[in-house]
C-alpha cells in the first residue's frame, strides 16, 4: 500500500530536480524557493528510508535507489496527466488529439509522408509535432507529454522505460555547400581545414559519430560549432565552408534538389535504427493505432 505521507508535491519535486540536476534550477521552474524544494526531497527521503539523490557543489546525482524510484515516479505522474486530459477532454466533448516526437531527421524527411497518410486514416484528429533532441523526446514521452517518438535508438540509458518499434536504418552524412574546396578532393582527413558542424553530447548520432572519425584515424576536431538544429545548420552550411556532420533524413531534401552536396565518403559505420518509441505501462488508444498504421504504410511504400 502506498504510504499516504506521498503528496503529490514530493513526486513532482523529485523529478524536476532528477531533470534539473541542481536544486535551484528545479525550484525555479516549480516557483519554490530552494530552501522549500530541500526540505521536500529531505521529507521524502525520510518516507521511503533511502537516499535518493547525493548532493554537492555540482549539482545533485541519483543514487541506485533513486534511479528506480524515478522511473516508477515519472511513469505515476505521466498516468496522472493522461486521466486528468482524458477527463477534460470527455467534459469539452473534444477532438481526439495525438502528440508525437520527432527527431530533426524524421521532421524533415518521413514526417510530411507520415501526415499525409494519417489525415486520410483519421481526418478529424488533431495532430501535434514536436520536434527537438533525443533526450529532451524521451524525457517528455516518459512525463506523458508526448504520445509517441519517432527517432534513432538512444543509448541503453536513455531507453530505460521505452518500448521501440525499428522502422528503418539511416545513416549520417557530411554535406557542404555546392562549389565547396573539399569537393575538389574529398579527403577525411582534410575535414579539420574548415569549421564542422557536429553533433552536440546526448545526440542520438553523437557516438556514432565519435566512433566513426576514431575508426578513420581522425583526432578531436577543435575548430567545431555543436547543434543539431536543421534550421541552422541549412542556412549555416550554404553560406559558409562549414562542413556539416547530419543524419541524411535532416538533408534528404537538400541534397535531393542540390542545395547541399553529400561527400562521398562511406559512412556505413555511422548506420543506426530509426523507430516508434512509446510507453510500454500504457496501452494505445484508437488514434495512436491508426497513426502507427499510418507510419507502416508509409515505410512499406518507400
Amino acid at each position: 500500500m502506498i504510504d499516504r505521507r506521498i503528496k503529490f508535491r514530493h513526486i513532482q519535486s523529485f523529478i524536476e530536480i532528477a531533470r534539473a540536476k541542481r536544486l535551484k534550477h528545479a525550484a525555479e521552474k516549480l516557483h519554490l524557493t530552494q530552501p522549500a524544494i530541500s526540505k521536500t526531497l529531505k521529507e521524502l527521503e525520510e518516507i521511503v528510508d533511502a537516499p535518493l539523490m547525493r548532493r554537492d557543489r555540482s549539482g545533485v546525482e541519483l543514487t541506485k535507489a533513486g534511479q528506480v524510484f524515478l522511473h516508477f515516479a515519472q511513469m505515476s505522474l505521466a498516468s496522472l496527466q493522461q486521466g486528468l486530459d482524458g477527463v477534460e477532454r470527455t467534459g469539452r466533448k473534444e477532438k481526439e488529439k495525438l502528440t508525437i516526437g520527432a527527431l530533426p531527421s524524421v521532421a524533415a524527411w518521413l514526417m510530411p509522408k507520415v501526415v499525409k497518410e494519417f489525415r486520410e486514416l483519421a481526418p478529424d484528429a488533431i495532430l501535434q509535432i514536436i520536434d527537438g533532441p533525443h533526450i529532451y523526446l524521451v524525457d517528455r514521452l516518459r512525463l506523458g507529454e508526448l504520445d509517441m517518438v519517432i527517432g534513432r535508438l538512444g543509448r541503453p540509458k536513455t531507453m530505460q522505460g521505452i518500448s521501440f518499434t525499428q522502422l528503418y536504418n539511416e545513416q549520417v552524412e557530411f554535406v557542404v555547400r555546392p562549389g565547396h574546396p573539399l569537393l575538389k578532393n574529398p579527403n577525411l582527413s582534410r575535414i579539420g581545414d574548415w569549421q564542422v558542424i557536429y553533433p552536440p553530447e546526448g545526440s542520438a548520432i553523437r557516438p556514432l559519430v565519435d566512433r566513426f572519425l576514431i575508426a578513420n584515424g581522425i583526432g578531436e576536431i577543435p575548430n567545431r560549432l555543436e547543434t543539431v538544429s536543421g534550421a541552422f545548420g541549412r542556412v549555416y552550411t550554404r553560406e559558409t565552408d562549414a562542413i556539416w556532420i547530419i543524419s541524411r533524413g535532416v538533408v534528404a531534401n537538400e541534397i535531393a534538389d542540390g542545395r547541399l552536396i553529400r561527400l562521398p565518403i562511406n559512412t556505413e559505420l555511422t548506420q543506426g535504427p530509426v523507430g516508434l518509441m512509446t510507453r510500454p505501462d500504457v496501452s494505445e488508444n484508437s488514434i495512436q493505432q491508426i497513426f502507427r498504421i499510418a507510419v507502416q504504410n508509409v515505410i512499406l511504400g518507400l
